[in-house]
């Protein structure tokens, strides 16, 4: 049975950008970047009201299409509920088709703001595990959507689930306290679907072995020694075949590998993500990336996605 939530409540959710594969962990790692979008919903008696601010503003649709009011709908419908109306507002500080995960904060905002309104209506809201199965079905892979929903690092993966589908599911990761995040973001656009292509069907046994040692090996570093990143960052799976696609990021990424700062692309790319436990960056990394449009700046590991209710104010 469907319960149609009251008018007049609303719910907000703040999600966090990240970054996924972390070089090696392709589909798998994941990590949380104190970035955030906000999502504001507000139930209404009929109709639909999209509104964007920031990043996406004139350039995403502002109707049923949306990412966030499809992830609201998708929300709904696994917590049994139905709204007359909505008025969705999008506050975005995250960039889009950048590797920061935008779309799965989208998501998992999305989903995250669906519990802040089925609580008014007395029900209980989604677990995490719940958010990262519902927002990896829009993915297709957890490792942004994990990350956004419990901050931090993350480890993913997927199985077969009983049903034929797939089943998404993490644990956290405690990153180590002197690791500090570098983030290097292009004015240039990519989109995963285009970049992914790139990448061929079947590997080598061999680069299969390479990444599966390299993955471990950052679990280790990312945890307990982060003198191993500069190693432990090393891919052969899919930063070489995307380097054509993106050679200002490929170069940067170069560059500061070379200057000792592990450097890995930011998921597909183009953004770049540098991790180092030394405090700031080189000269000539910073002149790179100032000299060819690079937003050069550090941040913190992001926070789990968090959401709040209450009831609209009326005038």
């Amino acid at each position: 049975m469907t319960h149609t939530l009251p008018v007049g409540i609303t719910a907000t959710a703040v999600v966090a950008a990240s970054s996924a594969n972390l070089g090696p962990g392709f589909d798998s790692l994941g990590l949380a970047l104190s970035l955030y979008d906000e999502i504001v919903v507000e139930t209404t008696e009929s109709g639909l009201r999209v509104e964007v601010e920031g990043e996406g503003a004139g350039q995403v649709p502002l109707d049923a299409t949306h990412l966030v009011v499809r992830a609201i709908e998708a929300g709904l419908r696994a917590a049994g509920y139905s709204a007359p109306g909505l008025i969705v507002r999008c506050r975005n500080d995250i960039p889009h088709s950048r590797g920061l995960g935008s779309s799965a904060a989208a998501v998992v905002g999305g989903l995250a703001a669906v519990n802040g309104l089925v609580t008014q209506a007395g029900s209980e809201p989604m677990t995490d595990t719940q958010l990262i199965q519902l927002a990896g079905e829009f993915e297709g892979h957890p490792d942004n959507a994990a990350a956004a929903v419990l901050g931090g690092a993350v480890v993913s993966w997927t199985d077969a689930g009983e049903d034929g589908g797939a089943r998404y599911s993490a644990a956290p990761v405690r990153l180590h306290p002197d690791i500090r995040l570098f983030p290097a973001v292009p004015q240039q656009r990519s989109s995963t679907a285009e970049t992914r292509v790139l990448l061929p069907e079947q590997v080598s046994h061999i680069d299969a072995r390479f990444n599966v040692s390299r993955a471990a090996l950052l679990v280790v570093a990312l945890t307990e020694r982060p003198d191993l990143l500069m190693a432990a960052t090393q891919d052969v799976l899919h930063q070489p075949q995307r380097a054509a696609a993106m050679p200002a990021s490929a170069e940067y990424l170069g560059i500061l590998r070379r200057c000792g700062i592990a450097a890995v692309l930011s998921g597909a790319g183009p953004s770049v993500l540098g991790m180092s436990a030394q405090v700031g960056l080189p000269a000539e990394a910073l002149e790179f990336g100032t000299a060819n449009g690079f937003t050069v700046s550090e941040m913190s590991v992001g926070s789990a996605v968090r959401w709040t209710s209450g009831v609209a104010a009326r005038n």
